[in-house]
């Protein structure tokens, strides 16, 4: 199996809950939609990730459980290991570990860690990856994970540094379908010809791993056709010049019925080999029908 034919999964991040119950609501609507991975953010707004993990691997039955994405730098790599193997343990092997450098400069500042440069936490990010893999691949190590090999590695950038390290370690590479966002500058959409360069320059890193890699792709919105006009006036001045008519196009954006959003994931899927669809958690419920059709 080809990566561009390779089954589709489709992941949610779900975002800061009002109570309990509310969380265990919404992991409980995403398991009924047919989502096969909640995701939980890593922002100082929103709940700390493996609580949020922990708590919805209670409320519901099959769905994996997904960071996406840690910030790399907040994390002193042992003690992260010992947390991901402990949760794959305490799940029965639902865990999925994401990844990231970071980008929001203020979020460092509030945690007294600091906002180094982004090659620096890049390789912040690299040894992290690099601890845990060797941790995991240790029989001897404790707590001992539920999967094998411990939780898949997922990471998620855009730039050239960044996808070497996803190159190097990773089993899913997230395409965040944006810019560099450097010194937590905001992220803008790239158009079509820079995502194909970037599809080409990962699969040339990856060489015999290209095809065991998944592909991943955030969708920042689902848009139906009652929600078109709104969604453009929201990204109209963030949409890059070669979709700026054609924004239906864009691989980070899904527009049109639910047929129509179908058949763009799978002509993307073809294209540049996204098999893996996140979405955010205002885009759930838009999602659950096409989810259905492609199934």
């Amino acid at each position: 199996m080809t990566a561009a034919r390779r089954d589709f999964r489709f992941g949610v991040t779900l975002l800061a809950p009002t109570s309990r119950a509310d969380w265990i609501q919404k992991c409980r609507r995403a398991e009924e939609l047919g989502y096969d991975v909640v995701g939980v953010a890593d922002h100082l707004t929103m709940p700390a990730p493996f609580p949020a993990m922990m708590l919805a691997a209670e409320a519901t039955e099959r769905v994996r459980l997904a960071t996406l994405v840690l910030n790399a730098p907040f994390y002193n790599p042992t003690l992260l290991a010992r947390e991901a193997a402990t949760a794959d343990q305490f799940t029965d092997g639902r865990v999925e570990l994401g990844l990231g450098a970071g980008y929001v400069r203020e979020e460092f500042e509030t945690a007294g860690i600091t906002f180094e440069s982004a090659g620096k936490r890049v390789e912040q990010l690299a040894a992290t990856a690099a601890t845990l893999r060797r941790s995991f691949a240790d029989p001897e190590y404790q707590p001992r994970p539920a999967q094998s090999s411990g939780p898949p590695l997922a990471i998620a950038g855009w730039g050239d540094r960044l996808l070497r390290v996803a190159a190097d370690y990773a089993d899913i590479v997230g395409l965040t379908g944006a810019a560099p966002a450097y010194n937590g500058g905001p992220l803008r959409f790239v158009g079509l010809a820079a995502v194909a360069e970037r599809m080409t320059y990962l699969r040339e890193l990856l060489g015999s791993r290209a095809e065991d890699v998944e592909l991943n792709i955030l969708l920042q919105r689902v848009v139906p056709p009652d929600e078109r006009s709104a969604a453009l006036e929201m990204y109209g001045q963030y949409l890059p010049a070669d979709v700026a008519d054609r924004p239906e196009e864009l691989p980070t954006l899904l527009f049109g019925t639910p047929k129509e959003m179908a058949r763009r994931l799978e002509e993307r899927r073809e294209r540049f080999g996204f098999s893996y669809i996140t979405v955010l958690e205002n885009s759930m419920e838009q999602m659950g029908p096409v989810i259905e059709l492609l199934r």
